[in-house]
């Protein structure tokens, strides 16, 4: 989810303002539709946690004690919806938090991880 800071819409008029922020809505409502499901908030708090690429599906499975079919399902709507992002190595695929503003969502609620950024 790509997001536009305050500054760049400064010169907008009301009426574009009140679009771009319609528009905004939008795209938070199905952010938070994605952080809003237990388990969907599990695989994001997993792979920040061990960081970006660490974690193949199983793994995430193994970590959050869900089924692989489960988790593979809801890393493949998070994938949909510009969530996460996943990078192949060999046979094996790895996922990454791919919305810059969900990472930092992740440290605002309080998840830490084993990384430095």
């Amino acid at each position: 989810m790509a997001h536009d800071d305050h500054a760049s819409h400064a010169d907008a008029g009301p009426k574009e303002e009140l679009e771009h922020n319609l528009a905004l809505a939008e795209e938070w409502a199905g952010t938070f539709k994605i952080l809003g499901d237990p388990t969907r908030l599990k695989l994001l708090s997993a792979i920040h946690f061990a960081g970006q690429f660490q974690y193949t599906v199983t793994e995430l499975a193994e970590a959050t004690e869900v089924r692989v079919a489960t988790a593979s399902a809801a890393l493949r709507a998070m994938e949909l919806n510009g969530t996460v992002k996943s990078q192949r190595e060999g046979r094996s695929i790895h996922y990454g938090i791919a919305d810059e503003h969900v990472h930092d969502l992740l440290h605002w609620i309080g998840t830490g991880h084993k990384h430095n950024h």
